[in-house]
């Protein structure tokens, strides 16, 4: 028996700079105690924490979890792949390529990647904060 992975569709990111751990889980389909683990396996995700140690995701985390979240149950990566894939050069934080970067742009690079962004789905929340304004 074959398992099929379903692609769930998650609801826009609002348009705000801090999310509790509880929004987060709720955005990106995770339960929190899968977020707290993943902060340790994934060296780029590093919420803020304040008073308690609470944590605060920004926006950009929120996408990268998705990614991660999309790597390891939609496409089926391991941990380690998953981590390997966000690590290797030429991908972002998405794990999608980047432009090309011309040999000797050392200094360039860094920026090239962390420039990779999902344009369908920052259409789609774009509009949503659209409809939330009433226009």
């Amino acid at each position: 028996m074959t398992a099929t992975i379903e692609k769930v569709v998650l609801p826009p990111i609002p348009a705000k700079r801090y999310f509790t751990i509880g929004e987060v889980s709720e955005l990106c389909g995770v339960k929190p105690h899968v977020l707290r683990y993943w902060e340790q396996e994934f060296t780029q995700l590093r919420p803020v924490k304040r008073r308690g140690n609470r944590r605060y995701y920004q926006h950009h985390e929120v996408l990268l979890i998705r990614r991660i979240r999309e790597l390891l149950y939609e496409q089926g990566f391991t941990i380690n792949g998953a981590r390997n894939r966000l690590d290797s050069p030429g991908c972002g934080a998405h794990g999608a390529p980047t432009d090309v970067v011309e040999e000797g742009e050392g200094a360039a690079a860094p920026a090239a990647t962390t420039a990779a962004v999902d344009v369908e789905q920052l259409r789609k929340e774009l509009l949503h904060v659209i409809d939330l304004l009433g226009h």
